[in-house]
């Protein structure tokens, strides 16, 4: 049974209910007891003060219980018990991943032979129906993960049939699930978009949501790390290659973007940085440039790697500024300085949209600029 979801959120209800109502029997029992069996019950006065006891114990479990399954439910943070656990590992192995050539490319430049891959509905019943998932081993990475896409409006349509259509991959934070930017309590990006594709107001995107969490209670910081994790080589280019491989993807950069929230917002401006080859624009919601914003981030704990992850100085460090677009909204404290650094340290063609923005950092904060920033992303990536 999946941690998101109708049937969980019910089932704790139930409980927290049932222990209630145990709790009331016990005390309205309590109170009938007269005569002799007072003097019974006085004798048994130690157990009876365990039964009590236990019975608030068990209310105060079912309520904490309940809670967890409704904040867990409006933001989509552990899809699995292994997720929440942390006993999830979904690094297969840690190869050496082969030199980039950019989308669809093999060594020298060579095409890629195209892999099909199996997809079926969705595992958590918080992802519309109309979602695909895949589970994806990764031949490059060695990461093992689910991958959920989204196709537009046109993408079915008769007219549209030899279109190709560009890519926008979506990061939730960490801890975060591939759910998070579907489900209704969350971002809801399909259900926010799909009718501003259908007026034309908003190009019509294929959305891919990758898995994040690849480490159990470790975030990865989207980095290829020797002997612990391939995230970036996940992210970057198996994802997008199984995607090119199975859908009408167009496959030149310019139509590719990735966008993101608070651990995934760092994640998007170190792809996009990072890759110039592989995406045109980013979109950070409440990130950060320095990788210790997220203190469980395996390039937090190496100075080396917090220097390297650090977009701010991917951006300056770069032999050529690079072709990239990123809007980046936060609030004081929590993003908007981290996005001003990058408009300060940005030169031609790159370019860095600040956005100030108020409320928690919570996806209450960021769904309401699912719509704004799709529109940003519309100017950067126009409908063909």
């Amino acid at each position: 049974m999946n941690l998101t979801g109708t049937p969980v959120l019910v089932l704790t209800i139930v409980l927290f209910g049932a222990a209630l109502a145990l709790a009331m029997a016990q005390w309205l029992g309590r109170g009938r007891l007269l005569g002799p069996a007072r003097t019974v019950e006085g004798r048994r006065r130690p157990l009876r003060a365990l039964s009590y006891l236990g019975t608030v114990l068990l209310c105060q479990f079912t309520a904490v219980a309940m809670v967890f399954v409704i904040v867990n439910d409006e933001n989509q943070l552990y899809d699995t018990w292994g997720d929440l656990l942390g006993t999830a590992s979904h690094v297969r192995a840690v190869p050496e991943p082969p030199k980039d050539e950019g989308l669809t490319g093999g060594p020298s430049g060579a095409p890629v032979a195209k892999v099909p891959q199996a997809f079926h509905a969705p595992d958590s019943d918080a992802v519309p129906r109309n979602v695909k998932q895949a589970d994806l081993k990764g031949r490059l990475s060695g990461v093992d993960g689910e991958v959920l896409v989204w196709t537009p409006p046109q993408y079915d349509d008769p007219a549209f049939k030899d279109k190709t259509f560009p890519v926008v991959e979506l990061l939730a934070g960490y801890p975060g699930s591939s759910s998070a930017w579907f489900g209704d309590d969350a971002m809801a990006v399909t259900k926010q978009l799909e009718p501003l594709m259908k007026a034309g107001q908003v190009t019509p995107f294929i959305l891919v949501a990758p898995r994040v969490t690849l480490l159990g209670k470790t975030d990865s910081g989207c980095a290829d790390i020797p002997g612990k994790v391939n995230a970036e080589t996940w992210l970057s280019r198996d994802v997008p290659q199984m995607v090119v491989d199975n859908f009408r993807a167009d496959a030149t950069a310019d139509r590719w973007a990735v966008s993101g929230y608070s651990a995934g917002a760092h994640c998007a401006l170190r792809l996009a940085l990072s890759h110039p080859n592989r995406y045109r624009a980013a979109v950070s919601m409440s990130g950060y440039n320095d990788p210790a914003g997220e203190p469980s981030s395996l390039t937090a704990k190496d100075p080396k790697l917090r220097e390297s992850a650090n977009p701010l100085n991917i951006l300056t460090h770069a032999t050529t500024p690079p072709n990239v677009a990123l809007y980046v909204t936060g609030k004081r404290g929590d993003g908007l300085e981290d996005g001003l650094a990058l408009q300060r340290a940005a030169k031609s063609p790159t370019t860095v949209t600040p956005f100030e923005t108020s409320g928690p950092h919570l996806t209450s904060t960021w769904k309401p600029l699912v719509g704004p920033t799709f529109t940003w992303l519309t100017g950067i990536i126009p409908p063909r």
